[in-house]
Formats: structure tokens, sequence, C-alpha cells
């Protein structure tokens, strides 16, 4: 007898492939790579490469899955970025701060705008890609009349060496930014997959109704998910400070769009259906190993917007597609004792 396309078998089949099929086509991928091009591709070099250049993008990534989470989304972490990124010049280049000063003040003044991200969101009730537009606007207008539109160049001096550190580094023999990159994984994962706040944030995002039924503070907690979003900007704008050592003031807007690709395409892989660290970090690797391998086969310039967005196009597809299946079995599934706040956080 034929086995039902419903069978346990054929089901636990398709969870494997949709949890970790896109970190298999990720192994593949660089295979393919290293075999048309082996003296270039698989060497310790051009991964620490990938790594370095990729590390900023990856922790944007991050800091854009959260909102995501909540069904929300930020358009203005690439406003964002460059702000964060032009005020860390500025106060270290120009204002001769302490530079431990000003990257403890810039990742505040990220989290500060992330909170007001979410207050406008929630309590003036603007659909959040209006908001989020809104305020990115407002922040470039800001990093624009900060530089006047010009670059920031530190004098003859040039930067404190400790703090190009904190991007030019290595460790293990490998780029310091890809641990901080592992170090924000693991801790956005404990948050999301292991703490309440995470499950209080998933429930947000999947059925609202449902989560006041419960009585989860939903304005509260979709603030706490934009501010730490803005937090997770704010060090990447310190990042691109130390990385580039000159303050543009249009940079930031480069890496929205891959910042997006990698959030939504993770929320294919590991936890289909919905937005997860750890799969963010794969759909990172594989855009990243994308990008190096086609760069390595002479693309031209324009080469890379399109593959950011056919990617993008792709990675709404694919993670539309993963969350009505997983409604699909959730509806399939015999109903279950319905649980109370208490048992929910336990």
């Amino acid at each position: 007898m034929t086995p039902s396309p419903h069978s346990p078998p054929v089901r636990r089949l398709g969870h494997l492939v949709g949890a970790y099929g896109l970190l298999a086509l990720t192994a593949l991928l660089f295979l393919a790579f290293s075999l048309a091009l082996p003296d270039t591709f698989p060497t310790l070099d051009n991964i620490s490469e990938i790594l370095s250049n990729q590390s900023i993008p990856a922790i944007l990534a991050l800091g854009a899955m959260i909102p995501i989470v909540t069904a929300k989304f930020d358009l203005s972490i690439g406003y964002g970025l460059g702000l964060a990124h032009v005020m860390t010049m500025q106060l270290i280049a120009n204002a001769s701060w302490p530079w431990p000063l000003a990257c403890l003040v810039v990742v505040l003044g990220g989290a500060v705008v992330g909170t007001f991200n979410g207050v406008v969101v929630e309590f003036a009730k603007i659909d959040s890609f209006i908001a989020t537009l809104g305020t990115g606007s407002i922040l470039y207008a800001l990093t624009g009349w900060i530089t006047n539109g010009a670059r920031i160049v530190p004098g003859p001096q040039g930067l404190p060496a400790a703090f190009t550190d904190l991007y030019d580094s290595r460790f293990l023999g490998l780029p310091v930014s890809a641990f901080y990159v592992l170090a924000l994984t693991a801790v956005l994962w404990l948050l999301l997959e292991r703490l309440p706040l995470g499950r209080y944030l998933y429930v947000i995002g999947s059925n609202p109704r449902a989560a006041d039924l419960l009585g989860i503070p939903t304005r509260r907690y979709v603030v706490y998910a934009f501010a730490g979003s803005g937090l997770i900007v704010g060090i990447a704008g310190v990042l691109l400070a130390a990385q580039q050592r000159i303050g543009n003031p249009s940079v930031g807007l480069d890496y929205l769009l891959p910042a997006f690709v990698g959030a939504l395409l993770g929320s294919t892989a590991i936890k289909p259906g919905r937005p997860n660290a750890l799969g963010t970090l794969v759909a990172v690797v594989i855009l990243a190993i994308g990008l190096a391998g086609i760069g390595q086969f002479g693309a031209q310039f324009w080469v890379t917007p399109l593959f950011n967005g056919a990617t993008l196009l792709l990675a709404v597809g694919m993670a539309g597609y993963a969350a009505r299946r997983q409604l699909r079995h959730r509806r399939a599934e015999p109903p279950r004792p319905r649980k109370d706040l208490s048992e929910v956080t336990s």
C-alpha cells in the first residue's frame, strides 16, 4: 500500500529537508565553488576574507530579525547604521572623545532610536513599514547634517590602534569579527529559544490575539524587540567605523537589502516558518559564499545587487511557503489542552 503523503516517515523527511536543506545547500555551494576555483576559493585567506567582509551584514541581519519575530519590519536599520558609523567617527576623530566612551554612547544611542521606533509603531499605531521608513529618513537627514554631506577623515595621527583592532585583530587565526557574529547568534538563540522573552515574542508574531488572551503585554515586548534591534545596529555601526576608518554618510544604505535577505531567508532554515538566529546565520553564510564565488568568477558590479534582489524575492516566497506549511501541520494536529500564561513561560 502506498503511504499517505501525511504519514509520519514522509512528514519527518519533509521536516528534515525544510530544516536543514539550506544548510546542505551551503555545503554543496562551497564544494562547487571549491571544485571550480581550486586555487583561490577553498583557501584560508579566502575564507578569512569572506568572514571579515560579511561580519557586519551578518550582525545587521541578526538585528533585523528581532522585529520580524513579532511580524514587524524595521526599514530604518540601514540609515541607523550610517548614523552610528559617522557618529563614532565624529566623536573619536573630530571631538577627540576616548574611543570606549564614544562606542558606548553610539551603541546606547542605537538602542534609544530602536525604542523610539517601537513606541511609534505600537503607541502611535503606524504600520511598521511606514513608521520606520519615516524615522529612517530622519536619521539620514541627521547623518547629512552632522557630516554636511562630506566624509569624515581622521587627522594625520589616525584612529587609536585599540579601536581599529576591534575589527582588524584575529583570534585563532580567523578575523575576530566572525566571533562577534557567533557570540551574537548564541545570545539571540538563548533569548528567543530558551527564555520566556522569546516565547512571548513568537506568540505576538504568530497570533497577537492569543498573546492578548494570555495576558502578554504586547506593546511592551514589541518595543523591546525594536530596542534590541537598534542596539545591534549601534554595535554594527561601531564596527563599520573601525573597519572603514573614515565616515561615509551614505554607506549604510548598501547594507539594508542584504540584512533583510539574510533575516527572511533564515526563517526557512533550522526552524522553518519562523525567524530564528541559527537560520539567519546559515542564510548569511550561503549568501557570503555565493557573493564570494561569483566575485571570483569576475562578475561585473551589477551582479551583486541582482543577486541580492533575486535572493530576497526567493527568500520571501520560501518564508511564506514555510509559514503556510507550518500552519497546515498545526491545523492537522489534534487540539491540545489550553494553557495559561504560567504554563507558557515554564
